[in-house]
């Protein structure tokens, strides 16, 4: 059995295993670069690999509106699992502290939160708190430029696991401003840990979050973005029902589902 990853990437790495093991079964992993942009970059190899497998793993529950009909009956939803914390979340009193976590690049749409944030009333307590590498000096120098002007955002860089995992222990809420996402694994770390998120309306966040979910904004609409933010940080009925909701979903992202969807898949080829 061939598990492969990049549908496009692997192309030719999946001809010689069909070739070579004609009746062995074959896995191909999609992941966001697969169905968000090499499908349509690289239609032929990508969908090459797709037709050569024999089942597909992806990562969210958005991709069956994506890809083809035809590759629905073999499409297995595997969510990436994360670990919850050791201990209780304590969020900071002094602010209403929201994170971001991701890399500065043009798909992460990554200071949409920022500009959210710039011009919100002297009363209001949000602070942003953005824990990413730079993709190159462009957005570095665009962060630093944004952290300049307002005192409302703080880009920290790159971190540890460990501060990404103590940042989800302080922090009131996650924002995912993606473009564009094929199962991202900090919404996965966010709904384990117990904080509420908000998200842009993309497949890849919807199929994680759930369709019903209210904490979506349309994508690149910061006004509706602060709209949310500010909602959240004045109405605590509705930060409880982000919470409640996330924490509901919670339980498709533990490892022994994960591993439980694994088992499941492998067993058709015992």
């Amino acid at each position: 059995m061939m598990i492969a990853l990049h549908a496009w990437r692997s192309a030719e790495s999946i001809v010689k295993f069909k070739n070579l093991c004609p009746t062995r079964p074959l896995i191909l992993a999609l992941t966001g670069t697969d169905i968000n942009e090499f499908i349509h970059s690289h239609p032929k190899p990508t969908l090459h690999s797709m037709n050569a497998a024999d089942e597909l793993v992806c990562l969210h529950d958005g991709v069956a509106e994506i890809v083809a009909k035809k590759y629905r009956n073999k499409l297995h939803v595997i969510y990436q699992s994360a670990t919850p914390l050791p201990g209780p979340r304590k969020p900071a009193i002094q602010n209403f502290d929201i994170c971001v976590l991701g890399h500065l690049r043009d798909v992460k749409d990554p200071l949409r939160t920022a500009l959210a944030v710039r011009n919100l009333p002297a009363e209001s307590r949000i602070r942003v708190i953005h824990l990413g590498k730079a993709h190159n000096k462009i957005w570095a120098n665009r962060a630093v430029t944004e952290m300049n002007r307002n005192p409302r955002y703080i880009w920290k860089g790159e971190r540890p696991g460990w501060q990404v995992r103590r940042e989800l222990a302080k922090t009131r809420l996650m924002v995912i401003s993606s473009l564009a996402e094929g199962g991202a694994n900090v919404v996965s770390e966010a709904l384990v840990t117990g904080v509420p998120v908000i998200a842009s309306n993309i497949h890849g966040n919807l199929g994680m979050l759930g369709p019903d979910y209210p904490g979506y904004y349309p994508v690149g609409d910061e006004d509706a973005l602060r709209d949310l933010l500010r909602r959240a940080e004045q109405n605590p009925e509705f930060l409880a029902d982000l919470t409640r909701r996330c924490k509901a979903r919670a339980k498709l992202f533990k490892p022994a589902e994960e591993r439980r969807r694994w088992r499941t898949l492998m067993a058709k080829y015992n």
